[in-house]
């Protein structure tokens, strides 16, 4: 055991399990830089470094002097033994083509992806095409929409492949098309080709700006050929499937389509709820079960936005040297949650709430008394009287009941049901987020 991990062992005597698993665990003593006089600690992300800097720095210091006699600067480093570890894989098998393979984010990797119902088929697909490349799919297309996941499963493959040694290019279309303006100017050709050409594996990330370039259309479609025809595993992803790209030439869409497509679909509830866990825990963030719901219900389905949520709340936290509450964070992202309610309407909730709990809009105005179309009744009124500003009678008439009445008993039921049923009020919570949302996005069209 180094004096580094002797410190540590000692701190996590002083300090409770929870914040030993959640900070300390997850920094690393570095041998190699370390000397008598500073020691270096590397961190995972910039949270963890900050956290650690702030609550434990003289604790750490007091220790390695009664260990050694000796009290050091301790220094917090983020990320660099990763970055190594990523350089050191390509150095070791990439000694002829010199760091061939472009870097890539080593913390995307399977693991570190939860999966649910929304993005099961991409994961799978992805993992096995890692598995077996240049065979079954390909190409694998994924597409979905922004800050789904596309990103992280593309880099995953990737990594598979990095750790293997084999030779790997990630890049996104806009890159590739500036790398082939820049060498058809200098008349390189032959170097653009022979990166783009010369590998195990090609990432490349959003595909749809393709449209409408002809010249680089043609210049890839050549580069996906050459792949192809040698069995090298080609990864692509779009915001929309192949035969939706306008501007893309009909020969490439019909590549596109000659190995799988994966779609993947916004998170549900509970995929959004563990992703957001998983990512407090990997970032040593203390959130409460309260606070998760509110996030997952009020931030949309864009993953990387959930996560920026996140990581503003802790370095605000950090900063301020206050606890997250339901509150704080409340007022942390309300200019994020500003929306204009005049422009919902009784029909934009029935639209959506028809389509999110699979009951006909028609059947909401009828007089069907199943379970199901009461339910779904019941939270379009609740979410017709809090969103729009159409009084009981209106929200009455548009219904097909007899008066305001009705309303207000629909009312008085659904409330009893959100102060007993938690799992409810989450429910409806998102709901009202998805009115937001599809709203927002239809006038924006």
């Amino acid at each position: 055991m180094n004096i580094g991990q002797k410190v540590l062992f000692e701190l996590k005597k002083e300090i409770s399990e929870i914040e030993y698993s959640r900070y300390i665990k997850k920094i690393i003593y570095d041998t190699k830089n370390s000397r008598s006089n500073i020691a270096y600690f590397n961190a995972p992300n910039i949270i963890i470094a900050k956290w650690v800097k702030t609550k434990y720095i003289k604790q750490i210091e007091h220790l390695f002097e009664v260990i050694n006699m000796i009290k050091p600067e301790i220094k917090i480093i983020v990320g660099t033994i990763q970055i190594e570890k990523s350089i050191n894989y390509l150095k070791k098998h990439n000694d002829k083509h010199n760091l061939k393979s472009t870097y890539l984010n080593p913390s995307l990797t399977f693991d570190s992806f939860i999966v649910g119902s929304s993005n099961q088929f991409a994961y799978t697909t992805a993992k096995s095409v890692a598995q077996k490349p240049g065979l079954q799919y390909n190409p694998l297309f994924l597409y979905g929409g922004a800050g789904l996941g596309k990103t992280h499963l593309l880099q995953a493959i990737g990594n598979y492949h990095i750790d293997l040694g084999k030779t790997v290019i990630y890049t996104t279309l806009e890159q590739f098309m500036n790398s082939f303006t820049s060498h058809l100017r200098s008349k390189t050709m032959d170097r653009f080709r022979d990166k783009f050409r010369d590998c195990d594996l090609l990432l490349i990330d959003d595909i749809q700006f393709l449209s409408h370039k002809e010249q680089t259309q043609e210049e890839f479609f050549h580069t996906f050929n050459e792949l192809h025809n040698i069995n090298k595993q080609i990864v692509l992803t779009a915001d929309r499937a192949p035969n939706k790209i306008t501007g893309l030439v009909d020969r490439l869409k019909t590549r596109f389509e000659w190995g799988l497509m994966a779609d993947i679909k916004p998170p549900q509830l509970e995929t959004k709820i563990s992703i957001i866990k998983k990512k407090c825990d990997l970032d040593g963030i203390l959130l409460n079960d309260e606070i998760i719901n509110f996030i997952a219900t009020h931030m949309g389905d864009n993953i990387r936005e959930i996560e920026g949520t996140l990581i503003k709340l802790n370095a605000l936290s950090n900063m301020l040297n206050q606890e997250i509450t339901l509150e704080f964070a409340q007022n942390a992202v309300k200019d994020q949650l500003k929306e204009k309610t005049n422009n919902i309407t009784i029909d934009n909730i029935v639209k959506i709430i028809s389509k999110e709990l699979n009951i006909k809009p028609s059947d909401m105005k009828s007089k069907k008394r199943t379970r199901s179309v009461v339910n779904a009744r019941r939270i379009s009124i609740y979410l017709a009287r809090n969103l729009t500003p159409n009084s009981m009678p209106q929200i009455a008439v548009y219904f097909g009941m007899k008066d305001h009445t009705a309303i207000s008993h629909a009312m008085k039921k659904i409330n009893e049901i959100i102060t007993n049923d938690k799992n409810f009020k989450v429910q409806l919570e998102e709901l009202s987020n998805k009115v937001h949302t599809s709203t927002k996005n239809s006038i924006e069209t």
